[in-house]
């Protein structure tokens, strides 16, 4: 009798590419994902920015009455700061942070996933307000008790909106700690992290402290307005200054939650194309910390002319908070002094960013002095030092983190030409747009009006104000198109493209699943330039390592070996980036193995076949690069 054997194979299931996107707890595609919802929303905030530009371009009314204008800077400030700027810095953090320290993935990635999912969900609540003809109009701080006799439904979308990104945030610093704290390579101590990754972790303590109270409080808003709760209604015995108390104290530690990171991108991007390492590395992580801790005393200072804060105290913080930010100024400046300078996108955007924020920081610095704020308080000026900030700042921080880190990202670099126009036009346009607003402000004009009389001599400086706004605008379409023909063209930009220092540029770009086949081991601030160069230093720092030997092997299997010399493994130089004597890793100290420090064979530690006493030979190319 005949017999029939089946040969059950298993089956593959294909997971369609939308599908793979939605329930991917990748911390590279939740990074993307991040970057692009917010790049929407920046377009969207930037729609509207045009909007109020154009309103105030002249006299008059001209295009929205003043309850439509109320709306549009209420939507405008919200969108940017909560809907562009955070999610965008939360992105780069989210697909870099990992891979700088060596780790598979976020210590969470399901609830990385549900982070994510919280922003569009938020932003479509947020802008639905326009389907239901209501939308928030009490400004992007919504203060009290505007905020509670505001009628119909546009308010309360805003309020559960932020109630779903302050969790969002809460529960992405949770999951960056978690991972910086957890999951760092072996040998990457504290102070050997890149300073990216010191920023995101400061960041994400701001979060953790400030956000809470916050989003406590716009729930309680929610309960005056809906349910006669009575928390900051003067009518029913609540108290409105209260609410600002809290929103300072939340929105102070906001700004350096907008702006930390992005000072972290240009700390990356500076030392890479100035071919030197970070002037000052420690004295910059020591100020990003001082950053995060005063940033919780200076709240009130938004509160000079209530008359219910302690004017001395919060006037000395707020001097005091310049102090580290002025020490950052100087690690930048003297990383760039004397270096080896290449202008490309991400160096001139960084170097933007310095000339831009010097600017904003010294407004804010005359924002200290108590008479001059009562002078200046809700007027043009404040406008333009929070612009300068947030935008000479955040932004451009931004824009060098996407033309630095798009290679890793996509596989391919973006256009160099563009990229320049791009820049010349953004920087042009924002100091046209912001800067006489400064003189707008010292003259006496107050911020969210939508007109103004002719006779007051503001006219020419709105109007140019206006021509600066519409040239931002103008200045996002070489971007646009610079991205739709790299996506278009080859995916050839290979593992490391800009010849850097940090570990993400040991992936294959983009990095696989896992990101590292071999975990690495880190023994210096820049592990990857050790690999590459430290056969080009003196043979008495050279430090040899099995770390060498297993880097190489990662990177080897991902083809990042641009730089690496010839005819054997390089031993890396660890714990000379900056002559420093490591105090954390005694067989460093005095550049030969301690007594006890043996491994399993006997021999001293860091001397193996494959990393031997004597250094690789010097592959001539890379050594006129080095001395160039």
């Amino acid at each position: 009798m005949a017999t029939t054997v089946l040969s059950p194979r298993a089956g593959v299931y294909q997971r369609s590419r939308i599908y793979e996107w939605l329930t991917t707890t990748d911390h590279k595609k939740i990074g993307i994902m991040y970057v692009t919802a917010a790049f929407l929303f920046f377009l969207l905030g930037g729609v509207l920015a045009l909007f109020i530009r154009a309103e105030l371009a002249a006299p008059g009314t001209q295009f929205v009455e003043a309850q439509s204008y109320n709306q549009l800077f209420t939507m405008h400030g919200t969108t940017m700061i909560f809907l562009f700027v955070m999610p965008m810095l939360t992105g780069f953090g989210n697909y870099i942070v990992p891979l700088q320290i060596g780790a598979a993935d976020m210590a969470f990635p399901r609830i990385n996933a549900l982070s994510f999912w919280m922003v569009p969900l938020a932003g479509l609540l947020l802008f639905s307000g326009y389907i239901v003809m209501d939308v928030a109009r009490a400004g992007w701080t919504s203060y009290a008790p505007l905020s509670i006799v505001e009628q119909g439904p546009g308010q309360d979308l805003w309020i559960v909106s932020l109630i779903l990104l302050g969790t969002s945030s809460i529960l992405g610093a949770i999951n960056f700690i978690a991972t910086i704290f957890k999951m760092r390579a072996p040998g990457l101590t504290l102070m050997r992290m890149p300073i990216f990754v010191w920023t995101v972790l400061v960041t994400s303590f701001l979060l953790l402290f400030a956000l809470p109270s916050f989003t406590a409080a716009t729930a309680m808003l929610y309960i005056d307005r809906n349910y006669g709760g009575g928390f900051f209604n003067p009518a029913m015995g609540g108290n409105p200054i209260l609410w600002q108390h809290i929103f300072w104290f939340f929105g102070h530690p906001e700004v350096y939650i907008l702006i930390l990171p992005a000072m972290g991108v240009v700390s990356e991007v500076l030392p890479v194309f100035s071919r030197k390492p970070l002037f000052g590395y420690r004295a910059f992580v020591i100020a990003t910390a001082l950053i995060g801790f005063y940033g919780f005393g200076v709240w009130a200072h938004h509160m000079f002319t209530t008359g219910a804060v302690f004017l001395p105290f919060f006037a000395f913080f707020t001097f005091l908070i310049s102090v580290p930010t002025g020490v950052k100024m100087f690690n930048w400046i003297f990383t760039m002094w004397r270096g080896r300078i290449r202008l490309t996108t991400p160096m001139l955007f960084a170097i933007g960013f310095i000339a831009n924020f010097l600017i904003g920081g010294l407004d804010g610095a005359f924002a200290a002095v108590v008479p001059f704020d009562y002078a200046i308080h809700d007027t043009y000026w404040v406008v333009a030092h929070m612009h300068y900030v947030l935008v000479g700042g955040s932004l451009f921080g931004i824009f060098a983190a996407l033309y630095y880190w798009f290679p890793k990202m996509f596989g391919a670099r973006l256009n160099e030409g563009l990229g320049k126009l791009h820049f010349v036009l953004l920087f042009v346009g924002t100091n046209l747009t912001f800067f006489p607003q400064h003189l707008l402000g010292l003259d006496g004009m107050i911020r969210r009006i939508n007109d103004y009389a002719p006779d007051n001599g503001w006219t020419e400086l709105n109007f140019l104000s206006s021509v600066g706004a519409f040239t931002i605008g103008i200045s996002i379409l070489p971007l646009l198109w610079n991205l739709f023909i790299t996506f278009r063209g080859p995916r050839d930009a290979g593992a490391d493209p800009w010849d850097a220092n940090t570990l993400e540029w040991a992936a294959a770009s983009p990095p696989p699943p896992y990101n590292f086949e071999v975990v690495p081991e880190v023994r210096s601030e820049r592990p990857l330039f050790d690999l590459k160069y430290g056969h080009l230093l003196p043979a008495h720092q050279v430090r040899k390592s099995g770390a060498s030997r297993v880097l190489t092997q990662g990177l080897g299997a991902h083809g990042g070996d641009r730089g690496v010399a010839t005819g054997g493994v390089i031993p890396a130089a660890p714990g000379t980036t900056h002559d420093e004597f490591r105090l954390d890793s005694p067989e460093e100290k005095f550049g030969k193995p301690v007594e006890g420090h043996e491994d399993e064979h006997g021999r001293p530690r860091g001397i193996t076949p494959e990393a031997p006493e004597k250094a690789a030979p010097i592959d001539p190319s890379a050594r006129a690069d080095h001395e160039k």
